[in-house]
């Protein structure tokens, strides 16, 4: 198996990995209730780990303040993770499906975290 190259494995989990998450029981009711055009979803998600994964430009956003206001809590960010693994692992072994996986659990810990100081006061504002 091959490790991660340029864009277009990036597409290609970005895309199997959506495809998962439309489908989950835990997850996809939240996604739903906020994506009904999935394109937009997937070009930013496609920017975002080309971005992530080779420094390359072309992401603008602020991935926490649109997950901010969103009905999630650690049991959305743990099953999250668990696709995300579990799509990577399906596709890719290397350095960078591992750098990908490390890169993820540490976004779900850090949104964790801010979400938990923000719901409960102290004081945290989203930038």
């Amino acid at each position: 198996m091959k490790d991660i190259t340029g864009l277009e494995d990036i597409q290609l989990f970005v895309d199997e990995f959506y495809n998962k998450v439309r489908e989950d029981e835990v997850i996809g009711p939240v996604f739903a209730g906020v994506i009904t055009d999935w394109q937009p979803h997937l070009d930013k998600m496609y920017a975002f780990w080309n971005a992530v994964l080779f420094g390359a430009p072309g992401f603008k956003g602020n991935p926490f303040a649109k997950h901010a206001p969103l009905p999630i809590a650690d049991d959305h960010f743990g099953r999250w993770l668990e696709l995300f693994a579990e799509t990577i692992d399906a596709n890719f072994a290397g350095p960078l499906a591992v750098e990908a996986k490390q890169k993820a659990g540490i976004m779900a810990t850090m949104f964790m975290s801010k979400l938990d100081r923000m719901r409960n006061g102290s004081g945290y504002t989203i930038v």
